[in-house]
């Protein structure tokens, strides 16, 4: 099992940068998928990014390339969401989700573990 805990959201205007935290507890210490997500309201949940702690590949969704970046430092198991050049699309609670078994993808229902939230506005 691992919990996962978000920080760092706030209000950003268009063309700033935020930096998001999931700190991460629990059985991390084997290979797991970690990935952000988003919704706004009336929308379905959107994968962001995902990494794989083994391999370190990593899995971004088109509306974000070159945009954000996902990350991780083992030492203190926090995975991290550089989001540059935000847009005001960008606007959505984020959360930080966790699978194990294997897969890693941006759909939602790959995740077992998810966080709390955290609040992203962009204007």
């Amino acid at each position: 099992h691992v919990q996962l805990v978000e920080s760092g959201g706030g209000l950003v205007q268009p063309g700033g940068s935020l930096r998001l935290s999931c700190a991460a507890s629990g059985s991390t210490n084997v290979n797991i998928c970690v990935a952000w997500f988003r919704q706004a309201p009336g929308k379905e949940r959107e994968g962001v990014a995902a990494t794989y702690t083994s391999s370190g590949e990593l899995y971004y969704a088109d509306s974000v390339k070159d945009r954000f970046a996902i990350s991780r430092d083992d030492t203190t198991r926090t995975f991290y969401l550089q989001m540059n050049n935000m847009k005001p699309d960008d606007t959505a609670m984020y959360y930080c989700a966790a699978a194990y078994g294997g897969a890693c993808d941006l759909l939602p229902q790959t995740y077992n573990y998810w966080g709390q939230g955290t609040q992203v506005t962009v204007s």
